[in-house]
């Protein structure tokens, strides 16, 4: 749908972003880990005002059973601004939403009735197969010229290699594979950019049949998941240069560039370091006219009696922090770290990015802690701060509990259970907000997983003016 004037909710920079009015909607996608009912996305109230707040105040069921809703996205944002290929008349209207079991991609409307969002497409596995030669879709990022559409697998029963799919900005119809060379990449996860410098970069986890059931501990020990880096031209769609973080540091999921478009470094997670069980967090950045990625921050192993752990980790006698998700600030200047084994979620000041500081904790879940949530003192709680989003202005941070469906089992056996926490993050505190914490029966026996917010959010948008 085009408009007269651009979106207001694009921002040509991230100091106008960081400025613009709070969100007072999130979208959450809630899956069914045992397919007897479909997946959704919940519509929560995150206005502090409202007499709602807190409550999941809509739901939109999907078609089918059995997708695993994963990484959505918005179909437009505030990369539409930018000069080279301007979109200023599209608008941040619909959610694209992969399930990255069944391979199909859902378009949901949430203007008109943004409470109870509408499918208005589906596009099938056998389109994304037959246009682009992928399967398991699983993140979604707005480019200027179309959407980036990250996927696992390949298509007619190749495991791999996974890469880049392309939409239509306006039609959401498949385009192609977004790959003229990929030189040596094979596994694939996330894509993100420093989009003024035509530098796009892909990390890696594994293909389908290396995750699909759960961690295989033959191919972890064995250093077989992904482990490296990639940089590609973005105009030209070339693979550049494969860093190598090392085969150790197994599973390098989430991509935070900075947001200062004038900027090219980033962040990057590593779940498992298969030597001492640590996670890790990377710096990737310039050295001269290549390439290199620094370990700016190790988060160690913790010590655990074998017998209250999952057979997975028992053999090791501790609990691994699993780092599986980390979020950056729009100002740059925060990183969110979530320790999905332990439970935990760290903030680091990276304002000097080659030294964060840590600058609070919150301990919510975890393999053996179970903390509970200060709304619920006596429930102790399974999973841990997973997927973690941060408000444009930096002072809300979002926390759902579920990996994976097969993976939640393997760490969590005796259920991973449902919930949501919101914390409030400011220069002088970092702490859950007693006030919000949608859990259990509130998302309907399903799993929440991803959540995006209403006008945008940190891991939304890229700019395109400092």
């Amino acid at each position: 749908m085009a408009l007269w004037k651009p979106d207001p909710t694009f921002y040509a920079s991230p100091r106008d972003a960081v400025s613009a009015p709070p969100e007072k909607l999130a979208y959450v996608a809630a899956f069914d880990r045992s397919a007897e009912k479909p997946d959704a996305i919940a519509v929560l109230d995150v206005d502090p005002g409202s007499a709602s707040y807190g409550d999941v105040v809509g739901w939109t069921d999907l078609p089918y059973l059995g997708d695993e809703l994963h990484h959505f996205g918005w179909n437009a944002c505030s990369s539409a601004l930018c000069p080279y290929a301007p979109h200023p008349h599209v608008e941040r209207r619909y959610l694209i939403v992969p399930g990255l079991r069944s391979s199909r991609v859902y378009v949901i409307d949430t203007k008109d009735k943004p409470t109870s969002p509408e499918i208005v497409k589906v596009l099938e596995a056998d389109e994304l197969a037959k246009r682009a030669g992928y399967s398991r879709p699983h993140t979604v990022h707005c480019g200027p010229e179309g959407l980036y559409l990250t996927a696992l697998g390949g298509a007619n029963g190749e495991d791999g290699p996974g890469g880049i799919a392309l939409l239509d900005h306006t039609s959401f119809d498949v385009l192609g594979r977004w790959e003229v060379d990929r030189g040596p990449q094979y596994f694939a996860y996330d894509a993100w950019w420093h989009i003024a410098h035509d530098v796009l970069i892909t990390s890696e986890w594994g293909t389908p049949s290396m995750i699909e059931d759960g961690v295989v501990g033959e191919l972890l020990l064995g250093r077989k998941y992904g482990h490296s880096l990639h940089f590609w031209d973005l105009r030209k769609r070339r693979h550049v240069q494969e860093v190598d973080l090392g085969d150790e540091h197994q599973m390098v999921l989430e991509l935070r560039p900075a947001h200062d478009p004038t900027k090219q470094y980033g962040f990057t997670g590593v779940v498992v370091s298969v030597e001492d069980l640590s996670a890790s967090v990377w710096l990737w950045h310039r050295d001269g006219d290549r390439w290199a990625a620094t370990k700016v921050i190790t988060i160690p192993a913790e010590p655990a009696d074998a017998s209250g752990l999952p057979d997975v980790i028992a053999p090791f006698g501790a609990v691994p922090p699993l780092v599986t998700d980390i979020d950056l600030s729009v100002d740059d200047q925060w990183l969110y770290v979530s320790c999905w084994g332990t439970g935990e979620l760290k903030r680091y000041d990276v304002s000097d990015p080659f030294h964060p500081v840590e600058a609070g904790s919150v301990h919510i879940g975890g393999i053996t802690r179970r903390t509970p949530h200060p709304a619920a003192p006596d429930l102790p709680l399974a999973g841990g701060p997973q997927m973690v989003e941060v408000s444009r202005d930096g002072k809300r941070v979002y926390v759902t509990n579920s990996l994976y469906g097969s993976w939640d089992d393997q760490f969590y056996p005796d259920g991973v259970g449902a919930w949501m926490a919101k914390l409030d993050s400011t220069a002088g505190g970092f702490a859950l907000d007693e006030r919000f914490f949608p859990h259990g029966e509130a998302f309907r026996g399903r799993r929440p997983h991803q959540t995006r917010l209403q006008g945008g959010d940190a891991s939304s948008d890229s700019y395109c003016y400092p």
